[in-house]
């Protein structure tokens, strides 16, 4: 899983696979679910991210991680 961050759109997608999205739904004003052929998710697109959410900080907890990597 991997988070991006593009402070000129103020958006933050969640990559939770690598797989291509070819379907997508938006669930609620400026968050969209991307979902591949398979219906599958992969990915959620969260517009204006920083009136949303709070990211200025994020905190793992419990997760089973073989890798941490800060970009």
């Amino acid at each position: 899983m991997k988070l991006s961050y593009d402070a000129e759109t103020d958006s933050l997608y969640i990559h939770i696979s690598d797989s291509q999205a070819a379907d997508s739904d938006e669930v609620a004003d400026d968050v969209v679910l991307d979902f591949s052929t398979d219906g599958t998710l992969v990915g959620i697109d969260i517009q204006h991210a920083s009136q949303k959410t709070d990211i200025q900080s994020i905190v793992v907890s419990n997760l089973p991680l073989r890798e941490l990597q800060a970009a």
